[in-house]
């Protein structure tokens, strides 16, 4: 079995014939036959029913390396004597390397998407209050002229408002779905022959950056509400278009 990041290096598919040279001992040639495609996410492996391998390479039954199930109790014990077995070159834990790996990658990973949380909250806000903003002073005259003729605050704070609500709802899902191909794009960047990246997206993820999007609405709302209550009717009246 191949990886299939491996098969498409060699250019293999399910039945291929491949010739494998042996670069130890004798160095002997031989063939065999890709039965099946894997999934993996690092490196590029080639998998072998052990049987099948001695087989192939007309030797008894040695091994280089073994993976071990141990009653975590009698670890420390199995653990000493293997360290003081001469013929042992080394003793991994698998469950410390997972640990070493979680701590690396989770400060490094939680400090970047940290970073990007905040730029992304700057941005959403800069964005919304920006255009909420535009809005209001491209049309402060005709709402200063609504609350002349008996508007009351509220009602032209809805009028303006709710068209943010309204450009901020159809905006949400078009980001979500833009958002989805940035990180396709990305995912697929980082398909390297050393180690590859799953895309997976939350429903979680999604509701957080939707969530995101809303709270920079509010606020940004409430900033120019504000302004509205301050609005200058005389003053706006008297400007010239």
């Amino acid at each position: 079995m191949l990886s299939k990041t491996l098969a498409d290096l060699l250019d293999a598919k399910v039945g291929s014939t491949l010739t494998l040279e042996v670069l130890e001992g004798a160095r002997p040639t031989r063939s065999a036959v890709v039965s099946a495609l894997v999934d993996d996410f690092l490196g590029t492996n080639a998998y072998m029913d052990e049987d099948a391998l001695h087989r192939l390479m007309r030797e008894d039954d040695v091994l280089s390396g073994a993976y071990l199930m141990v009653d975590q109790s009698e670890l420390d014990r199995l653990y000493t004597r293997l360290k003081n077995t001469p013929r042992v070159a080394g003793v991994m834990l698998k469950q410390a390397a997972i640990t070493s790996f979680n701590d690396t990658m989770g400060e490094m990973v939680g400090m970047i998407r940290f970073i990007n949380i905040l730029f992304a909250s700057v941005i959403a806000f800069g964005v919304v209050y920006n255009s909420a903003r535009i809005a209001l002073s491209e049309r402060s005259r005709e709402l200063a002229t609504l609350r002349v003729i008996g508007f009351t605050r509220v009602e032209i704070s809805a009028i303006l408002l709710g068209e943010l609500a309204i450009v901020t709802t159809i905006a949400v899902p078009v980001g979500l779905v833009l958002g989805y191909g940035l990180a396709a794009l990305m995912a697929s960047m980082y398909d390297t022959e050393a180690w590859r990246m799953p895309l997976v997206v939350s429903p979680a993820t999604y509701a957080f950056a939707a969530l995101t999007v809303v709270i920079a609405t509010v606020l940004s709302a409430l900033v120019v509400r504000r302004k509205l209550d301050r609005l200058d009717l005389v003053e706006v009246l008297k400007t010239r278009e």
